[in-house]
């Protein structure tokens, strides 16, 4: 398996390939400000003690708070987290919202939790890393397995520990603990706005075909919003099992059919095929929305989309960015698309702050504002270097962290 920080690092020397920054300021860039590793004792049901592994990866603050989610995984581990932590570093400054970037994470399977054990654990990993958090020092919120209940649970033990009563140091928390309107639904339809913003400018028309990989809270959401504007989702994939239809799927009948078996496998109408053939389907539009390294130097000769949206952190290793770009298939690149999640992550941070409230459409305009207007900023910046959306994406990013800390 590929290392997920080697491929960031790599990303990191092809932007600045194109645009050169002082070479202090990239060696910086290059290493979090911290890393803290904790261990979580959660007495489990059976009255056994079992440890886990938790992490903070604080990667740079200079243009605010530490900021990025938490995710619960088998696979998770130190250089995950510091490559996560690296690009929501660079995801909050495309987006040009007052955050830096942090990530977090523990070694788990949380589908083999009891709830009571999942709460142990996520109020333990607070009671860990608590020194480091706070409204105005590092801003924890949801990522992979990680839900608004759990969000929920680690605000309360942090107000219980600092007596912060802002709740405004863990974002992705239901509406009635001071979450924002929209936060769900939020990096589905940021992918959507970028997508929309972008699409014509790459020959990609109204109605086109997509598949997605995925299909949790961001890649449900994106199939839903995007079958809503008129295109056509004709293959999707969950962690068990992959589907297609040639005739587009009823993405809300196979929401229920989910929740009623488990898995996609077996929806009605659709043939079951795997995860590799799924990534490999002819369509317009290839949306990853699941976990990193997906296309590799493996595959990406056999990617048959027109253009790649990345909804999933670090989906494609650079040499697969290669290949695809010698084969003219455009990638929108993570750090662009699926930064609606941690804007409307900050939205709920200054409502919280504040003391406010937003309806759900103050929320999603001021969402498209922001993604549209840098949708464009990051083509224009891509024209004028003559290079691929990701490069002029990061170019865009350490621009703004770069003169943020003086460069």
């Amino acid at each position: 398996m590929q290392n997920p920080l080697e491929n960031a690092i790599k990303q990191l020397m092809r932007a600045a390939a194109v645009k050169p920054f002082p070479e202090a300021f990239v060696a910086q860039i290059s290493r979090p400000n911290r890393e803290v590793r904790i261990s979580i004792p959660v007495l489990m049901d059976d009255g056994h003690l079992q440890i886990f592994e938790g992490y903070r990866v604080e990667h740079n603050n200079a243009r605010g708070p530490y900021k990025g989610g938490i995710r619960f995984h088998p696979d998770t581990d130190i250089n995950e987290v510091k490559a996560l932590a690296f690009w929501m570093t660079l995801k909050c400054a495309v987006a040009n919202i007052p955050m830096g970037g942090g990530k977090g994470g523990v070694t788990v399977d949380p589908k083999k939790l009891s709830k009571r054990e999942l709460e142990e654990l996520s109020r333990g990993w607070v009671r860990g890393m608590a020194e480091f958090l706070g409204p105005r020092k590092d801003v924890p919120a949801p990522d992979v397995n990680t839900t608004p209940e759990i969000m929920g649970w680690m605000a309360d033990e942090f107000e219980k520990i600092s007596g912060d009563k802002t709740r405004a140091t863990f974002t992705g928390k239901p509406i009635a603990l001071g979450g924002s309107e929209g936060r769900g639904s939020a990096t589905g339809l940021g992918g959507f706005y970028v997508f929309d913003r972008l699409r014509s400018k790459y020959g990609i028309s109204e109605g086109s075909k997509i598949v997605i990989q995925g299909f949790g809270n961001v890649g449900g959401n994106a199939a839903e919003i995007f079958r809503e504007h008129g295109h056509k989702i004709v293959a999707l994939s969950d962690s068990k099992s992959a589907i297609v239809n040639e005739n587009g799927l009823d993405i809300k009948a196979l929401s229920s059919y989910k929740a009623e078996n488990g898995r996609i496998g077996g929806f009605p109408g659709s043939r079951e095929i795997t995860n590799a053939e799924l990534l490999e389907l002819p369509c317009d539009v290839l949306i990853p929305a699941a976990l990193e390294n997906q296309i590799t130097g493996e595959n990406a000769e056999r990617i048959q989309a027109k253009f790649v949206l990345e909804l999933a952190n670090g989906p494609i290793s650079p040499e697969a960015d290669d290949v695809l770009l010698k084969r003219n298939i455009s990638v929108v690149p993570d750090i662009l698309a699926n930064s609606g999640g941690v804007v409307v992550s900050t939205f709920e941070w200054e409502q919280n702050l504040k003391n406010e409230h937003w309806s759900e459409k103050e929320v999603f305009e001021k969402l498209k504002e922001i993604l549209v207007r840098e949708s464009d900023e990051v083509h224009k910046v891509s024209l004028e270097t003559r290079t691929d959306l990701r490069r002029a994406a990061f170019i865009v990013a350490l621009s703004r962290i770069s003169g943020a800390m003086g460069y």
